[in-house]
């Protein structure tokens, strides 16, 4: 799995850091998502395709 993120189309919502912490992180200054891991462990999968569900902005992309 390969994640991606759109930080330009990130809205600072933090349902990914609440989806999937070890692989998504906040900016201080302004909320945008930073995104820790674009290869997470097959065991967190359940969780970075739930953060990419919830997105509000679909600022996250899943490959395979």
């Amino acid at each position: 799995m390969k994640v991606l993120v759109d930080q330009e189309k990130c809205v600072a919502s933090g349902q990914c850091v609440v989806a999937a912490p070890d692989v998504f992180d906040q900016r201080d200054e302004d909320g945008v998502v930073v995104l820790l891991d674009p290869a997470p462990p097959a065991e967190q999968d359940g969780d970075v395709r739930q953060a990419a569900a919830v997105c509000p902005a679909l600022a996250i992309t899943v490959e395979e």
